[in-house]
């Protein structure tokens, strides 16, 4: 996540430049960046927002003031959501550039929905040559953890990637946190909504009421069964 936002707050400083509201650390412009896409997420209308296309601070102002994409929008709140409506064209391209590849028409081996409906959740693991592709971390653990059900070669396991649900960047999936019981849900339900750092997840937590940051290691049989309602005796 540093990486990203640091390459987007290079990619911004011209921009920035331009007006009164540059005069502010990178690590400032970082952590409004994320408020911004807080305040995004929470009080504005997508579809308003997806109007404003202008590229400098003042006219995205000007712009948020004719279109009024949100509710009870105050002035840190505003002026945090320009910085992240600034970035978020300029931090596309790496986002695709970081983010899993997937298949066209790829299914998830563990319920066999198709997966590119919801790129954002798509979790991969790769055993020897061959590629698997999940509709989230859940079912990506059903498929790691359940030995009886999914037999193969744990030792030839080269890879397990998740995404990262900010950044939409293509993660370690053993170096992630991983937020249980939040009000987000993914494509099956219930998940493991995982992030690259742990700040990241403890934001996230705050904001969609989550119950508990927990690491790779620490996923049971008991936890993920437990995603599905399911009660599962060890």
């Amino acid at each position: 996540m540093k990486a990203t936002l640091l390459l987007v707050l290079l990619l911004l400083s011209s921009v920035f430049a331009e007006n009164s509201n540059s005069k502010i650390s990178e690590k400032r412009q970082a952590k409004l960046i994320q408020k911004g896409e807080r305040v995004s997420n929470k009080l504005c209308d997508e579809k308003k927002l997806s109007k404003i296309t202008t590229k400098t601070f003042e006219e995205v102002s000007k712009e948020i003031d004719e279109v009024k994409p949100c509710i009870a929008l105050n002035k840190r709140n505003k002026e945090a959501l320009i910085y992240f409506l600034l970035s978020k064209d300029k931090n596309t391209t790496s986002k695709k550039e970081e983010s899993i590849n997937l298949p066209k028409d790829s299914k998830c081996p563990v319920c066999g929905m198709i997966i590119n409906k919801y790129p954002k959740w798509v979790a991969l693991m790769e055993i020897g040559d061959t590629k698997h592709y999940f509709d989230g971390v859940k079912d990506m653990m059903k498929f790691y953890i359940f030995d009886a059900d999914f037999p193969y070669d744990r030792s030839k396991i080269e890879e397990i990637k998740v995404t990262d649900f900010y950044t939409l960047k293509g993660i370690d999936a053993k170096k992630a946190f991983y937020v249980i019981g939040s009000d987000v849900y993914g494509p099956m339900g219930e998940e493991l909504v995982p992030f690259e750092t742990e700040k990241e997840a403890q934001n996230f937590m705050k904001d969609h009421k989550g119950k508990k940051i927990i690491k790779f290691q620490d996923i049971t049989p008991k936890i993920v069964m437990a995603l599905d309602g399911i009660e599962y005796n060890e």
